[in-house]
């Protein structure tokens, strides 16, 4: 191939490229970063709570924007030289290009009143009623979420304000677990004066579907447990510690903060911290117990195939990939933390983009 056709070939290579590596960016860079992010947060996630376990103040970053610039450049230069009373003269051809890629990316931390309102706020009750309606086991979200049910108390792993569970809690939660499964259970939103309020529905073992022969029991057990009228199929929900009447369901549920330092509690840590008086010993699981809601593993060496591993003191910490019940957990964090964000999120700083 001649240098001038070269040349012209190389040129449109490089004019191509500069018309098309914005969309062509778009499938690989967006999830690259959301693979980073996810990957960062889970890491994050479990580093808080290591530091919650060993009496240290959790820091949480977010990122909130990222703005990714690409440049590409190219140039041309030409020139000839020719010679007086010579017939040689000269013709110079050249070309040269340059890539930049320019990630812009905001953090920002969760201080002041966005750390009291996201960590130290109660989860609503019609939040986690949704929650239940959606799917998700009422055991499990109970267990994880709500610190007391008209007046029956569940476990809280917290070295200053430690409270055993009381042996009805995981008893009520499996009724009404099964009482979920049979699909006798519903939560409505109903008109109450200016405001809504939130009722509890447990459907009549003949109007279930699938219906269970155990669930009138469950039922019966359920209203024994919390006081129900045993005449009613519906109960309003509120939050509190105690219920007003025997028509009323009264959950006191918990903070994210409080969530997370119970998560906490159950975290293996070496024998020598414990005996050196750095750190509380780990929860034991109590007779007839939910269990722990997660499981994280200490060492001094990291498995190449844990879900999420970091290294906190000296040692590492990590949750087992073939796990899937503590990946669960560590997975519902995130969205107990959505549920808490009432406000607005603070504005991203501006950032101006060249456009070349």
């Amino acid at each position: 191939m001649k240098p001038c056709v070269r040349f012209l070939a190389c040129l449109s290579l490089l004019l191509t490229g500069c018309n098309s590596v914005g969309p062509s960016s778009v499938a690989r860079s967006r999830f690259d970063y959301a693979e980073a992010i996810s990957a960062s947060w889970k890491k994050m996630m479990l580093l808080n709570l290591v530091k919650m376990r060993y009496a240290d103040a959790p820091v949480f970053l977010d990122v909130s924007s990222i703005i990714n610039q690409y440049e590409l450049r190219g140039d041309v230069d030409v020139g000839s030289t020719l010679v007086e009373g010579s017939l040689n003269d000269s013709l110079a051809l050249g070309a040269h290009g340059t890539y930049a890629n320019r990630p812009t990316i905001t953090y920002a931390p969760m201080t002041g009143e966005r750390f009291t309102r996201s960590l130290m706020t109660p989860i609503p009750v019609t939040s986690i009623l949704s929650l239940v309606q959606s799917g998700y086991a009422v055991d499990v979200v109970f267990a994880l979420c709500v610190q007391n049910i008209n007046g029956i108390e569940n476990r809280l792993g917290t070295p200053l304000a430690g409270r055993r569970m009381d042996p009805r809690f995981p008893e009520l939660v499996r009724c009404m677990r099964r009482i979920q499964l049979s699909g006798g259970l519903g939560v409505r939103i109903k008109p109450q004066g200016e405001q809504q309020a939130v009722v509890l529905v447990f459907r009549p073992p003949g109007e279930a579907q699938n219906p269970n022969p155990e669930l009138a029991a469950d039922l019966e057990q359920v209203r024994q447990f919390l006081g129900l009228a045993v005449g009613a199929g519906e109960y309003t929900v509120v939050f509190g510690a105690g219920a007003a009447n025997d028509r009323e369901i009264a959950l006191l549920t918990r903070s994210m903060l409080l969530i997370l330092v119970d998560f906490a509690s159950w975290i293996d840590v070496p024998e020598a911290d414990i005996a050196e008086g750095r750190v509380t010993p780990t929860s034991q699981e109590e007779p007839g117990a939910l269990g722990s809601p997660i499981r994280v593993h200490s060492g001094e060496e990291c498995p190449d195939d844990a879900f999420a591993a970091i290294e906190y003191r000296g040692h590492w910490f990590w949750i087992d990939d073939r796990d899937l019940g503590s990946k669960r957990a560590l997975s519902l964090l995130m969205l107990f933390f959505s549920l808490t964000e009432t406000g607005e999120r603070p504005s991203a700083p501006i950032v101006t983009i060249p456009a070349n």
